[in-house]
């Protein structure tokens, strides 16, 4: 019976470290004073009919701090990515030959409050995603047969101590993001 708890607490450890993971990939693509490659590499381009993320049409790379760079390995693709990067940043990449250039404008106090928002937003689902499995593994030890109720007490104790330090990591997290989105 104990290895029970055992498994579901090292499922639900597993499934938070999966949250937090994803929380750092959606924070990866707000902006910050600076250029980042993780901005654009996940654009999807409709290439030759299909939806292609940018990442896979050419390298990306920062030649200056406010400035990315994509190097496109198919010259056909070119225009696609150009629209796609208009569609969805609403800036007008400057492209020579197979290089697109795209330089990014100086953000505003009023864009910079506007991210954090975003980012404590993205912060809240990633907190609700970590509780949502803590409860399911909740119910899983509470309906557990044949377990005495101090171990079912000393596992959700355990279960508790697991969620707080997820949600930590994230709030950790969400703290430097936001350090970074507001530094000028």
């Amino acid at each position: 019976m104990v290895q029970e708890i055992e498994e579901i607490l090292k499922e639900t450890e597993k499934d938070m470290k999966k949250s937090v993971q994803h929380f750092k990939n959606e924070i990866a693509g707000i902006r910050t004073g600076r250029a980042s490659s993780s901005l654009i590499e996940d654009i999807k381009v409709d290439y030759y009919g299909s939806k292609v993320p940018i990442k896979q049409l050419g390298s990306i790379s920062v030649p200056e701090h406010n400035q990315i760079a994509i190097q496109v390995w198919d010259a056909n693709a070119v225009p696609a990515i150009e629209k796609a990067i208009q569609e969805e940043l609403n800036l007008n990449p400057n492209t020579q030959g197979n290089i697109i250039r795209i330089t990014l404008p100086p953000l505003t106090e009023e864009r910079r409050r506007d991210m954090v928002r975003l980012l404590h937003k993205i912060a809240e689902e990633a907190r609700v995603a970590v509780r949502n499995i803590r409860r399911d593994a909740k119910e899983m030890i509470e309906d557990l047969e044949g377990v005495s109720e101090d171990e079912k007490k000393r596992a959700l104790d355990r279960l508790q101590k697991i969620t707080d330090r997820y949600i930590e990591e994230i709030n950790n997290l969400m703290e430097a993001k936001e350090k970074e989105i507001m530094t000028v």
